[in-house]
């Protein structure tokens, strides 16, 4: 029975890249989904800006207790997991699991209490937006259910199944969206368009769509329990460490990938804070939350969207390197670092470079009843590439223990971006502007620093042509030649549909700039699932020899 059990345990299991490619797309799913959201409610007349300001202001600080109970969570616990399972300690790795419920579920419990209870205080004299109240009692009950949800979404990722994570997420994100719809709808028709209303709405749904993902998680793990064996082989030392101990260890990793993660948060809570309370003095009230709303809701979720594609490196980076790294596998660490951080410069570059041209075109496609904020985005999509670099190396970083790094260099980053914002938002045609450039001062010194900790942690062959020279003259014929598409298109169809055409031409275009400038080696391409295949037409159109 066991030797069946554990046959299907190991057709269970993904490789490192198809666990990356299963989160990948879920995490595009995901972006696609809240986008659609966000057009909604955007667009939706009696929402807009202003709605948008009062949901997003309140979301902020609930992300940021959500990063304490659930965030850093994940990566601790697959961390610690598939240490565990490296060396054959099944044993441990589920003991780890059950303590982690316990010790997560109070703590997550202590957030949702802290949340609601504090609401009229932080939505007063935090946010400076008191309609936003409503919006943090009603998101409150997630923080402990996100909590739970985490551990079991670590244990998962640390077992090698990150399907179960792709699917937890996209099934929240599916229902957020829908519940979105059909409780705004039923609030505009019970209140009359009601703004404050509408936006309690549409935090209610993001509760359910929460719940839900808890209650799939959990039976998820009841149909898989069966299937995994939690008993070591006679060979296999036991882990005898006290209660106490374990739960030490556990927060001894994932207090500092926490704070990492609340830190990421505090970036948007420093806008949240300094450009509605800064601007409100110089152009009133109504006009700064009107500015943040467009920064929060609209350029920010834009931005946001190359990461999904890269989140999936640095969520299966943490346990990928941790396992190679328990077994001193040194060839698999400088392969996965290699191959990872390339291919975030591939996503992030083109990305970067695609939103600061086609900046207004974007917003003016998607927002057409509220396309206010080019120079914003355009600003602020430098920091797609340094964010992507950073998010990667983060997740090599905690593989290997280093946890700490990643907090000092955002630490040193947010204290660089409050400065940034303070100086320059009261400055007369830059305002809001200068979030913007304080992301990109922020990141830009946190990227600094843990690139130059990974260098000094492990020594990798990076080679320069490669990793720098090569994607660069491919997103500089990418931009070429959709620039060049759009402008002789657009006098003739449209700005709207010009600029899908030449968004469609700058992926078809940048995606045969890597083939012809053989970016990838023979050996990254086979690493791909069917990569063999793919390797095989690649040499037949002589492309690859």
């Amino acid at each position: 029975m066991l030797e069946k059990t554990e046959k299907r345990h190991r057709i269970k299991k993904e490789t490192f890249l198809q666990g990356v490619l299963v989160l990948m797309v879920s995490q595009v799913l995901i972006k696609i989904l809240g986008l659609v959201q966000t057009l909604y409610l955007t667009n939706r007349k009696g929402f807009g800006d202003t709605g948008n300001a009062i949901y997003m202001g309140g979301y902020q600080i609930y992300a940021l207790l959500l990063s304490i109970s659930s965030i850093g969570i994940p990566n601790a616990i697959s961390k610690l997991v598939s240490e565990k399972l490296a060396i054959g300690d099944k044993e441990g790795a589920h003991r780890v699991f059950k303590i982690a419920i316990f010790t997560f579920g109070v703590i997550g419990m202590a957030g949702t209490l802290l949340l609601f209870f504090s609401a009229d205080v932080v939505s007063r004299l935090w946010l400076g937006i008191p309609e936003s109240k409503v919006t943090l009692m009603i998101l409150s009950p997630g923080v402990f259910f996100v909590a739970i949800s985490s551990v079991f979404r670590g244990y998962f990722n640390g077992r090698a199944q990150m399907s179960a994570t792709a699917n937890a997420q996209t099934f929240e994100q599916f229902w957020k969206t829908l519940l979105t719809i059909v409780f705004v709808e039923l609030a505009v028709v019970l209140t009359s368009t009601n703004t404050v209303y509408m936006a309690a709405a549409a935090t209610a749904a993001t509760s359910m769509a929460i719940i839900f993902s808890f209650i799939y998680l959990y039976k998820y793990y009841i149909k898989e329990r069966q299937f995994i064996s939690t008993k070591n082989d006679i060979t296999v030392k036991r882990d005898n460490r006290t209660f106490k101990a374990i739960v030490k260890s556990i927060l001894w990793i994932s207090i500092p990938i926490s704070l990492s993660a609340i830190l990421s948060s505090l970036n948007k809570i420093v806008d949240s804070t300094t450009v509605v309370n800064i601007l409100s003095p110089i152009l009133g009230e109504t006009v700064a939350k009107t500015r943040y709303g467009i920064l929060s809701a609209k350029v920010d979720i834009l931005v946001a969207l190359p990461l999904a594609f890269n989140v999936a490196f640095a969520t299966a980076l943490v346990p990928a390197i941790s396992a190679a790294n328990a077994k001193r596998d040194t060839i698999t660490i400088n392969k996965r670092i290699s191959f990872s951080i390339l291919v975030s410069i591939l996503i992030g570059l083109p990305c970067t470079v695609g939103m600061f041209m086609y900046a207004k075109e974007i917003l003016l496609l998607l927002f057409p009843f509220a396309s206010d904020g080019g120079v914003l985005l355009a600003i602020m999509s430098f920091t797609i590439i340094i964010t992507l670099v950073e998010q990667t190396i983060n997740g090599v970083l905690q593989g290997f223990g280093k946890v700490k790094t990643p907090v000092v260099a955002l630490t040193i980053g947010i204290v660089a971006k409050i400065i940034a914002n303070v100086v320059l938002i009261p400055i007369e045609g830059i305002y809001e502007n200068g979030a913007a450039i304080g992301s990109i001062v922020g990141h830009g010194i946190s990227l600094i620093i843990v690139y130059a900790v990974l260098r000094k942690t492990v020594k990798l062959d990076f080679s320069l042509i490669r990793l720098s020279i090569k994607p660069i003259l491919a997103t500089l014929i990418m931009a070429g030649c959709s620039y060049g598409v759009f402008v002789f298109v657009k006098s003739f169809i449209g700005i709207r549909i010009s600029t899908i055409i030449a968004i469609i031409i700058a992926v078809i275009v940048f995606a045969i700039a890597v083939v012809i400038l053989k970016i990838f080696s023979k050996e990254e391409i086979e690493m791909l699932p069917k990569g063999d295949k793919v390797y095989s037409v690649l040499k037949k159109l002589h492309l690859y020899s």
